[in-house]
């Protein structure tokens, strides 16, 4: 009778939490915390079942790349509203925030902005021009920029720390600071971040810092730095990431977790050259998934005088930009929760203890 007993209560304790779980999203687990955001295509806001996940489990949007420069303006003057504007309106239909991303990347800006070899002169004022565009038309609904998105150098061994990309050879840094500018301009009141990743890493983050004081020193309106948090099953650490985000704090006082994913191999980082490789998904690699979260998520939750947003970056495995294979978020290819969304959603319990851990699996 005893045993009996207690297993009713098993299952009646299941049942409630059960219940419970289906009935609050993340965003509403992490309320006291941080806004629970995600990067989404053409394809989540318009089919109804990824629409209501959406609405469940998030606070905060971003478009996966609708507000870039180029999708935004392919051809100078010529602008392509559809896209950004059918996101935007789901945002405004069921009132949730979208952040914007981003206004200058070197990967995927207009190639009329720097192919004719401009002056430095006539790039600020097409530069200029594309921003006031794209942030007047969102400045009703988006909250927060990434104005400036991955400026800094990969190498460790490099003298100048700034990525040589066709934007910095013309203007050097200043194009940084007269992108924040013209953000601000175009709307005084929108959150202004500068973004990238490999955020954790200790030269790269020192970088990240000082680029970032130096130029809120000189007047630069800089208020936040986006940690995209490409990151894998194997790092960074929670030391790692407690320590960039210890040394971001001093500096600004808005800090967003902007494209979080996590990786099943030792691939790391936002580079558009990877792995696409099945990797053999064992329990032990789901359990190390799981635990990588959890890591995640503990630390954020510590430093949540500054953390204001953890965005996730796609809806689910099947819309990666790392591919099914990577089996990088916490929502399976048929949009259901994996274990790792689990290890999320319970860590805000400070009674819940994680499992133990099994064997670390081979690295592959």
């Amino acid at each position: 009778m005893k045993n009996l007993c207690k297993l009713l209560l098993l299952v009646l304790f299941i049942a409630i939490n059960s219940t419970y779980v289906w009935s609050q999203g993340l965003k509403d687990v992490y309320k006291d915390y941080f806004m629970i955001g995600v990067s989404v295509n053409q394809r989540n806001v318009t089919d109804a079942e990824q629409q209501a996940l959406i609405k469940q489990e998030f606070n905060s949007i971003t478009c996966e790349n609708d507000m870039k420069p180029q999708p935004t303006e392919p051809n100078e003057g010529q602008f392509n509203w559809e896209r950004a504007d059918r996101i935007a309106d789901f945002c405004r239909a069921n009132n949730i925030k979208l952040r914007g991303h981003c206004l200058m990347w070197h990967s995927q800006i207009g190639k009329w902005m720097t192919d004719d070899n401009p002056t430095k002169e006539v790039f600020y004022q097409r530069m200029r021009n594309h921003i006031y565009a794209v942030v007047n038309r969102y400045k009703d609904i988006v909250y927060a920029w990434n104005v400036v998105n991955e400026a800094i150098t990969d190498d460790k061994n490099a003298v100048d720390p700034y990525r040589q990309s066709v934007m910095y050879k013309l203007c050097g840094d200043e194009f940084i600071a007269k992108a924040f500018q013209y953000a601000r301009e175009a709307d005084p009141k929108a959150l202004l971040f500068y973004n990238d990743y490999n955020e954790c890493d200790p030269v790269k983050s020192r970088r990240i810092y000082e680029m970032v004081k130096k130029m809120k020193e000189s007047g630069v309106p800089i208020d936040g730095i986006g940690m995209q948090g490409h990151y894998n099953i194997y790092g960074p650490t929670e030391q790692e990431i407690d320590d960039a985000l210890s040394l971001y704090k001093t500096v600004v006082n808005h800090i967003h977790m902007t494209e979080l994913d996590i990786r099943i191999n030792t691939e790391m980082g936002g580079r558009l050259r990877f792995s696409r490789e099945a990797v053999n998904v064992t329990d032990s690699v789901k359990q190390y998934l799981a635990d990588q979260y959890a890591r995640v998520f503990r630390v954020l939750r510590k430093h949540k005088d500054v953390v204001e947003c953890v965005t996730f970056w796609n809806l689910s495995d099947y819309d990666s930009w790392l591919g099914a294979a990577n089996y990088p978020l916490p929502f399976d290819t048929e949009y259901k929760p994996k274990r790792a969304y689990q290890f999320i959603w319970h860590m805000i319990d400070p009674l819940w203890e994680m499992p133990k851990r099994p064997a670390q699996p081979t690295r592959q």
